[in-house]
């Protein structure tokens, strides 16, 4: 509806200042307002009914539909049949009341006449159609521009989405082995899962969040996870700098520690252990997580980790496009995971 609506404007627009242009150019120099209303309002009509035939019709139905000859034949006889329009008027109203001479000294034929006719009708058609094709080519950049937003949108709550699942999962592990073992902690432990979803439904809906609450969203994660591994886990998060005016994307950071997890802690391991780094200069937000992994996992983990870190990429690739790092290496007995991105303050 929008696009129709400005194409409309657009037509409106460009015809009525052709037809201000065919008016009073030539009647405000011989001061003859009445000859020159009733001449623009002829042949202005003609001149766009060439134009919009010649755009919307052959242009855009016999053109870019691959029907060349089709549009070349109706081009030619449009234009033949538009200039005996207009000589027509000329040749039979303007002549006779103001050049009645001419008709003594020129044929209605007379070929210069008939070409200069054309020229004038398809000079302001040419007009038209290298400011319409220009609109047409912005509006579709526009939209073409909205659409890739609007997937990129899709996907990207999609991506986001796929954190949630896992992290339930593991959690309700924890709490299940605990309620088989009537454990008193039981109850606290489903009080910080009813965080973490309050979190993942609600605080993490805004575009941007607050660095310091992802990481003590994290700092509750290890602590479920540590019910699960018991003395086996040695965690530590270090935070070097002010994080009090940082800004991330919600859920951002916890696919690195939901991976260390996931793919980094085996019962083969006596000792498991993460380490997270946060440093945050003016400009720069590093993050370097590094966890233990076993023989098995040496051997069979890629550079590029799991179904975690490749949507965790993507989810960079869309939010921070030519704005992030992203770098993962299999060192001796660890994998390790830096990533850097330009941040936002607030305040």
């Amino acid at each position: 509806m929008t696009t129709k609506w400005n194409n409309t404007v657009f037509n409106i627009v460009f015809w009525l200042a052709y037809f201000l242009y065919a008016w009073l150019t030539m009647a405000s120099i011989y001061n003859e307002y009445q000859r020159y209303l009733i001449n623009a309002a002829v042949l202005v009509p003609i001149t766009a009914s060439a134009a919009v035939f010649t755009v919307h019709f052959l242009f855009r139905v016999l053109y870019q539909r691959n029907r060349k000859i089709l549009f070349w034949t109706g081009l030619f006889l449009s234009m033949f049949v538009f200039i005996l329009i207009r000589r027509s008027f000329n040749y039979f109203y303007t002549y006779p009341l103001y050049y009645p001479e001419a008709l003594e000294t020129m044929s209605f034929w007379f070929l210069p006449k008939l070409i200069i006719e054309g020229v004038n009708i398809y000079l302001f058609v040419g007009l038209y159609s290298m400011f319409y094709f220009i609109k047409a080519w912005y509006d579709q950049e526009r939209l073409s521009h909205t659409l890739k937003q609007e997937k990129a949108e899709a996907e990207l709550k999609l991506l986001k989405s796929q954190v949630q699942p896992h992290f339930i999962f593991n959690t309700l592990n924890n709490i299940y082995s605990y309620a088989v073992q009537k454990n008193e902690k039981t109850a606290d432990l489903i009080l910080q899962l009813s965080s973490f979803l309050s979190y993942g439904l609600y605080e993490s809906k805004p575009e941007l969040v607050p660095l310091q609450k992802e990481i003590d969203v994290i700092r509750s994660y290890i602590e479920l996870e540590r019910i699960r591994y018991g003395d086996r886990l040695d965690a530590s998060i270090n935070v070097f700098d002010n994080v009090d005016q940082t800004l991330i994307s919600p859920l951002l950071l916890l696919p690195l520690v939901e991976n260390s997890f996931k793919h980094g802690f085996t019962s083969s391991i006596d000792k498991c252990w993460i380490r997270l780094d946060i440093s945050c200069s003016r400009e720069e937000l590093v993050v370097k997580i590094e966890n233990s992994i076993g023989e098995e996992q040496e051997k069979s983990e890629s550079d590029n980790g799991g179904l975690g870190l490749m949507n965790l990429r993507r989810r960079l690739e869309i939010l921070y496009p030519s704005k992030h790092e992203f770098r993962t290496k299999i060192v001796k007995d660890s994998f390790l995971a830096v990533l850097k991105i330009k941040i936002k303050r607030h305040g």
